[in-house]
């Protein structure tokens, strides 16, 4: 095929015409430019890679946030006879290893990963390997701090293209606003006139905003649904219990619905993902884990029965319906009675200053030039969430503290599948000797062996990479079974002479920014739903694109713009009895408990301290759930803790 000819190949896809945006996309690709794509959801943001990869002469790599994303993709890749494969621990070794060979041989065209590949040292010595030609992201948003699904691993994909020479690279997404999007691009020198956005407006969604109480929202569902009992539907809720209560009410109602959220085994929601697909199950009540990669084109309605969290997700939540073109409802429930839980969730990932001075500690004191950090040991001891930990790692690389330099794993361990002893005879001189070593300095269990890296490096004077190219070749040639577990973060300490109160407070200060760029994208969406012009229009201005037309048939348009309140009186917080809230707390950390920690506990937000302490299971845990956290905050510092 002629790369000079996007048609021809368009016609390998079965689609006629190019929707609007990808033909630019893809001549941008082919004409050897990065780019940067800005799609409304179910716009065909897949084919701006899809079609330019069977043009390339090398490998295109997709980087996917999510396992759904990928098989969507990867089965509609199939079905078209693309060269498609994705790397993921679902496959068995034998998957994994064909995966490799085909990618190495030039067989692939796409290759589909998640960023946290990139850290497995053994993926990494193969990509070296490969000829790349293109490198995509998906939802590229992600990339930003300011974006709102900010993942810190993100961040190091402009590092990982440029140490494998990706010669090109396609940013892709639905819901960046203008910030957002010369972020990504300034971060990978992608130039304005590279930049594709088709606009967010959507005539056949029908945006509607019914503002209500709790009490009334099951019957307002209810009627809804059975206006059309079988018509495919989402239904969004906050929390995992509301979802199972939602989807529990309309199964008594006599309707075909199921819950969805990531509390559920993954087997269980893989089964009512494809009981959905396959028109078994009508309606999906779900919290936001439900959605990304479902591609269902008939999904006629999208209820939001909670708050979303903020209108970049309203959008791209609302972007699942009516991808055929044909009209969809996009039906909203609000009040403002949710509010302050998703205020809470915010400030449940702001660390607190003596967290992130242990991390400082660790560093300032460290008398290496290198530091390893296990992540959930490290969450553990400083009591920082996951996330935010990684954010405040990639936060001291940003300021030029510390460097990564690569990630192992602590346990790299092989299971034997052929008699080890004659393993050595397939070598002659030093790599027999070097073979010998391997073997010689591998514990075994029953099954499983397990090589001590640093001492086959010592006595062999080998680098640790040509010890793992080495068990590749051998997994390889079916000799054994290879496993790798618990990666460990190697970071260069490039300055270590600061001022660690300076730096706290700086740090600090980073995230309350953060904090309240978050708490200003919840109050954004309120300000939404009370918009008094054209809500698609709105919606669309939010992202950029201010050409849109007035729909006429959203409820500004139709009865004019909505008032959401709130309709539960909390009783004050002088009411309560502290110490009956805080005593088994409290004696639970020995008298230990700070102000912020006691906030987080009676608001029932996560920590590794109170998972460590089975906090869920003391009395008094989340009994402030539906309260400011900064009133619960300053009524724990009326009685005296700090």
């Amino acid at each position: 095929m002629e790369q000079d000819n996007p048609n021809a190949l368009l016609a390998q896809f079965g689609f006629e015409t190019f929707l609007k945006g990808q033909k630019e996309v893809v001549d941008l690709i082919l004409a050897g430019k990065s780019a940067c794509a800005l799609f409304p959801t179910g716009a065909g943001k897949s084919l701006c890679y899809q079609l330019p990869a069977l043009a390339l002469p090398g490998l295109t790599l997709v980087i996917s946030p999510l396992l759904s994303l990928m098989k969507d993709q990867l089965d509609f890749c199939l079905e078209k006879g693309i060269p498609a494969a994705r790397l993921d621990s679902s496959l068995s070794r034998e998957e994994y290893s064909q995966v490799l060979d085909d990618a190495k041989s030039g067989k692939l065209k796409i290759l589909m990963i998640s960023v946290e590949r990139f850290r497995n040292e053994r993926f990494r010595i193969h990509l070296k390997k490969w000829k790349l030609s293109l490198l995509v992201v998906d939802e590229a948003h992600c990339i930003s701090e300011w974006g709102h699904n900010f993942r810190p691993e993100y961040l190091k994909i402009p590092t990982y293209a440029r140490v494998f020479n990706a010669p090109q690279v396609l940013l892709l997404t639905a819901t960046a606003v203008p910030e957002v999007q010369e972020d990504m691009r300034g971060k990978f020198g992608i130039p304005p006139e590279n930049f594709v956005n088709t606009g967010f407006y959507r005539e056949n969604l029908y945006l509607r905003v019914a503002p209500m109480p709790d009490s009334q929202k099951d019957q307002a569902l209810k009627d809804i649904i059975a206006n059309k009992p079988q018509a495919p539907t989402i239904v969004y809720a906050t929390r995992q219990k509301t979802a199972e209560q939602v989807a529990e009410f309309l199964k008594k109602q006599g309707f075909a619905a199921k819950a969805y959220h990531a509390g559920m085994r993954n087997e269980e929601r893989e089964a009512v993902q494809n009981e959905f697909m396959e028109g078994k199950v009508h309606v999906v009540a779900a919290t936001i884990a439900f959605g990304m990669g479902i591609d269902k084109s008939d999904i006629r309605r999208v209820i939001h029965y909670d708050l979303p969290k903020s209108l970049e997700g309203y959008s791209q939540e609302i972007g699942r319906a009516g991808r055929d073109g044909r009209p969809a409802l996009c039906q909203a429930l609000p009040n403002l009675d949710g509010m302050n839980i998703l205020e809470n969730y915010v400030y449940g990932d702001t660390p607190e200053k003596e967290g992130i001075a242990a991390v400082v500690d660790q560093i300032h004191n460290n008398e290496s030039n290198e530091w390893e950090v296990r992540l959930f040991a490290l969450s553990s001891q400083t009591d920082i969430r996951a996330l935010p930990l990684k954010t405040l790692l990639v936060y001291l690389e940003m300021m030029g503290i510390i460097e990564p330099i690569k990630t192992y794993f602590d346990e790299i361990s092989f299971k034997p599948l052929k008699n080890l002893n004659n393993l050595p005879e397939n070598f002659q001189g030093e790599r027999r000797e070097f073979v010998e070593n391997i073997l010689a300095n591998s514990q075994a269990a029953k099954i499983w062996r397990r090589p001590d890296m640093g001492a086959i490096m010592k006595q062999t004077h080998s680098p640790r990479e040509r010890i793992l190219v080495a068990l590749e070749y051998f997994e390889g040639k079916g000799w054994m079974e290879l496993r790798s577990s618990r990666a460990v973060d190697v970071y260069r300490l490039i300055k270590k002479d600061f001022d660690k109160d300076a730096l706290c407070q700086e740090l600090h200060s980073l995230f309350e920014k953060k904090e309240k760029a978050e708490v200003s994208r919840v109050h954004a969406l309120v300000d939404f739903f009370q918009e008094r012009r054209c809500l698609p229009q709105s919606l669309s201005g939010h992202f950029g694109d201010q050409s849109a037309p007035k729909c006429g048939h959203c409820t500004v348009c139709e009865t004019g713009p909505a008032k959401l309140k709130s309709y539960k009186k909390l009783a004050p917080l002088s009411g309560f009895n502290y110490n009956d809230l805080t005593a088994a707390f409290s004696q639970a950390l020995q008298g230990k408990a700070t102000a912020i920690k006691t906030a987080r506990f009676l608001c029932g937000l996560p920590s590794p301290l109170l998972t460590a302490i089975k906090a869920k299971g003391l009395a008094g845990f989340s009994a402030l759930e539906d309260y400011p956290y900064a009133e619960v905050l300053a009524w724990i510092r009326e009685h005296g803790a700090t």
